[in-house]
């Protein structure tokens, strides 16, 4: 549609001066945008989708978003325009700052050019006298996400140090309650509430990474808003590395949401003519949080790159054997496996030169020789005969100190001292900025990859990035790192089609959609305790479409966290996701393990629907029960589960809801599974008979769960009536 350098040209000719309005609708949402506003275009309306707007209304949108001048304030009072900055007299967070050497500080952006269609826009903002350029990028996809993205170029003639660069996202006057996520390993995406009053709530990743405390959305909304219910809007910012998301609250009557990536000093100096582009800032809204997560799950699913098959059935040997890797065991294991009904074998961490345990061998990616003479054949001939998929865990951006690679090459490690930043898992990353070290990396994996049919990658990440400089006194290297960490997952794809990634970091610790869209799932949480993973799951699937969660059957001890649970409980919990097993096999009898293959043909039938489906969060149950579903797209049916998470507050309990269907088809209810009925009890009546109730029946007015026990659960199908 144009070139950047067209776009970017501060020398264009003067655009009209009548005022002008875009109005940019895809997928029930609408942003329109002010361009006669000043000094440059504001977005007015991010929302619902504005049916039945003209150009003469959107004229009269735009003015009535404009504020007046008051007393005590400047003669124009500021608006909020895309790219906000203090010359223009906004006192709130700017939106982009800079300066060459210490100087040049001031910023003050004009509309320069504008290239638009129905869903997305192209505007070239300039400030010539500080020789600066913005193209800020807005498109609305498929779903109903507004994407945003800014890129700035030096049109100066000396360089430019970039100090921030965020997208802004307009939201109501009444959004007062902002809810993130925080978190730590075995723990990540716990939610966080509290109110949004005038000034700032900042969110800052700088680990490296996405980070296990990171919130993966930033959301405000009205007071009280829920899954189900409230207006509410959020952004979630796009990139793998250093980030940061704010809220705020102004007294001039604005509010907004702002993301971007976490500059380090000096990390961005633009020479002349150079040009440096945040990552994708992606903002959804909804009337309930439910359906703000639809938006990302239904564009998410729309990428080419989605996975379209059927998500394998995956057994991943961590928990089973750890370190103790040998042939006779692990083959043992795959059979045990493929009894199952499992599709993937994953063999982990353990495979490598020097790897007896955590401490030695990272960076070494060539197969032991001592444990595996006959190189990985053996086991991957195995896997493959018995009908499953053989997978692979590496981790190539870490080295242990005690590794022939960093003895070789210690120039390799990120650092920015002499002596090495603090060590974690015993050991330190690599800086895959460097050339050679990118190279050597990057020709082990390739050559393990044309040595074994490798179907599989779990990509590790298990330390965050501590000082991580060029070198003693060197650069910052954190942008460059996760750029190269970006362009090495697109070669590997591109070099062996049909290559399948996940995405591990010390559990949940790099889940975004930077690296999600070069990767076909996360490993959620090193917890596999399902009652953990309830929140974990619920926030993480705000954004991320469930087949691209990694939900595993655990031990019944589990490891994590030592609680007992039933495979009942381990069952429902891990089924509406990509669905595993955590676990060695051959240590269960054989009424376990036929109970195990139930659950995983449960998963395989279940699996069309969890990979096209809504996922719905029900609120306001008993505090003791949590219910949560996915509808099939076209509504025709539906799975839910019932867990039950502490004593119910009524004994029995009362009623719940099982909310999404189509309110005027009928549905048949059938238990799929549940742990066994309370001694005692009798059986409900409708689990016995198989009822018949319409979607608005089930949405309104719902059923009576059965008495469980804490930690007990059930899977409920839903299916219409022709």
């Amino acid at each position: 549609m144009h070139s950047t350098d067209r776009l970017l040209d501060a020398e264009r000719s003067a655009l009209p001066a009548e005022p002008r309005v875009l109005h940019l609708s895809r997928g029930g949402t609408s942003v329109v945008v002010d361009l006669a506003a000043s000094p440059a275009p504001a977005i007015v309306h991010w929302g619902a989708e504005l049916a039945g707007s003209t150009p003469e209304t959107l004229r009269g949108l735009a003015a009535g978003a404009r504020a007046q001048r008051v007393s005590g304030g400047l003669d124009a009072t500021p608006a909020l325009t895309l790219v906000p900055t203090g010359a223009e007299g906004w006192f709130g967070t700017p939106a982009f700052e800079g300066h060459r050497e210490g100087s040049g500080v001031s910023i003050r952006l004009t509309l320069a050019d504008v290239q638009a269609s129905d869903d997305r826009a192209s505007i070239a903002l300039a400030d010539t006298e500080a020789g600066l350029a913005v193209r800020a990028e807005l498109r609305v996809g498929k779903g109903g996400l507004l994407h945003q993205r800014l890129t700035v170029r030096n049109t100066g003639q000396t360089p430019y140090t970039l100090h921030s660069l965020q997208p802004t996202f307009p939201i109501p006057w009444d959004a007062t309650e902002v809810l993130d996520t925080t978190g730590h390993h075995l723990r990540e995406r716990a939610p966080q509430r509290r109110e949004l009053a005038v000034g700032s709530h900042l969110r800052e990743s700088r680990r490296g990474r996405t980070g296990a405390d990171a919130t993966i959305l930033l959301a405000a909304g009205r007071r009280g808003f829920g899954f189900e219910t409230g207006r509410v809007h959020g952004i979630h910012v796009a990139w793998s590395g250093n980030h940061r998301v704010l809220a705020e609250r102004t007294v001039t009557g604005d509010a907004f949401l702002a993301g971007g990536e976490l500059l380090l000093p000096g990390e961005i100096v633009l020479r002349p003519g150079a040009a440096y582009s945040s990552p994708w800032v992606i903002g959804s809204w909804g009337d309930g949080l439910s359906q703000l997560s639809w938006r990302f799950h239904e564009e998410w699913r729309a990428r080419p790159q989605h996975p379209r098959r059927p998500r394998p059935v995956t057994l991943n040997t961590w928990e089973a054997v750890y370190f103790d890797h040998s042939l006779d065991r692990l083959t043992a294991l795959a059979d045990a496996a493929a009894a199952a009904g499992v599709e993937r074998f994953v063999l982990d961490d353990g495979w490598f030169t020097g790897r007896r345990d955590d401490t030695a061998g990272l960076g070494d990616w060539t197969v032991d020789g001592d444990v595996w003479p006959e190189g990985l054949h053996p086991l991957v001939d195995h896997v493959r005969e018995l009908g499953m998929e053989f997978g692979l865990w590496v981790e190539p951006e870490m080295v242990n100190p005690d590794s022939d690679l960093a003895r070789r090459h210690p120039d390799w490690i990120l650092r920015g001292r002499m002596s090495l930043p603090p060590s974690a898992r015993q050991q330190q990353v690599i800086d895959l900025s460097h050339p050679d070290a990118y190279t050597h990396i990057s020709a082990h994996l390739h050559a393990l990859l044309d040595e074994y049919p490798i179907a599989y990658l779990k990509w590790d990440h298990n330390r965050d990035l501590v000082d991580a400089g060029s070198g003693p006194a060197g650069a910052a290297r954190v942008h460059e790192h996760t750029v190269a960490v970006y362009r090495l997952l697109d070669e590997l794809k591109a070099s062996h089609p049909g290559l399948e990634i996940e995405s591990c970091a010390s559990g949940g610790a790099r889940v975004d959609l930077g690296i999600l869209d070069r990767t076909d799932r996360v490993w959620t949480s090193d917890s596999l305790d399902p009652l953990e993973r309830l929140d974990n799951q619920r926030y993480t699937g705000l954004v991320v479409p469930p087949e691209m969660l990694g939900m595993h059957l655990t031990s019944p001890v589990v490891h994590s966290s030592g609680r007992t649970v039933s495979l009942g409980l381990s069952g429902a919990v891990a089924l509406l996701g990509h669905f595993g097993i955590e676990w060695d096999l051959t240590a269960v009898d054989e009424e376990r393990r036929a109970e195990i293959a139930e659950w995983v043909a449960l998963a395989q039938r279940l699996r069309p629907v969890i990979a096209s489906g809504r996922v719905v969060h029900v609120d306001g149950t008993d505090p003791g029960i949590d219910v949560r579903g996915i509808v099939a797209a076209d509504a025709a049916s539906a799975v839910f589960t019932i867990v039950q998470t502490a004593t119910s507050a009524a004994y029995p309990p009362g009623r719940v809801r099982l909310p999404g269907l189509d309110a005027a088809r009928s549905y048949r209810l059938r238990v799929l599974m549940r742990d066994a009925d309370e001694a005692g009890q009798s059986a409900l009546e409708w689990a016995a008979d198989v009822p018949l109730l319409t979607g608005r029946e089930l949405a309104e007015a719902g059923v009576r769960p059965p008495v469980q026990r804490p930690q007990q659960a059930m899977v409920v199908e839903l299916t219409a009536e022709n």
